[in-house]
């Protein structure tokens, strides 16, 4: 009996599962991505001149002593109510527009502070800053 010999053959890969799953792949990624549009502001940014700069307005400077005192550009208010400090800043405000600074002391109680920024805001001053004293070197 003969018995054959192995045939001498390069054995072959078969690359249709793998082109599949690549094409599988692909579909995927193209069906589940999103084209999202981003919302974007047109802007028109200031341009600097040359000439000299604005003169920066007088600030109402509002100071909060550690006691909860309210004191209006130098002026000691009567009490804490906020009345008294609705009143006061409805007079200051009469004059013109003008930027309310808040300085209060470091120990000053936080209603005192909530209380100023609450009356500034029923009062429609958007331009409030609360002002900060730094420390000596």
């Amino acid at each position: 009996m003969r018995l054959r010999g192995q045939r001498n053959s390069d054995p072959e890969i078969n690359l249709t599962p793998l082109i599949d799953v690549v094409f599988l792949l692909l579909i995927f990624f193209m069906v589940t991505t999103t084209f999202i549009r981003e919302s974007s502001l047109d802007i028109t940014l200031p341009q600097a001149s040359p000439e000299a700069a604005e003169r920066q307005p007088e600030v109402l400077d509002l100071v909060i002593s550690v006691e909860g005192d309210y004191a209006l550009d130098g002026h000691t208010l009567v009490n804490r109510q906020p009345g008294t400090l609705r009143q006061a800043l409805e007079e200051a405000m009469a004059e013109g527009e003008r930027p309310l600074v808040i300085r209060a002391d470091a120990d000053a109680p936080h209603k005192a502070v909530v209380t100023a920024l609450d009356v500034a805001g029923q009062l429609g001053i958007a331009r409030v800053a609360i002002g900060t004293t730094p420390e000596p070197e």
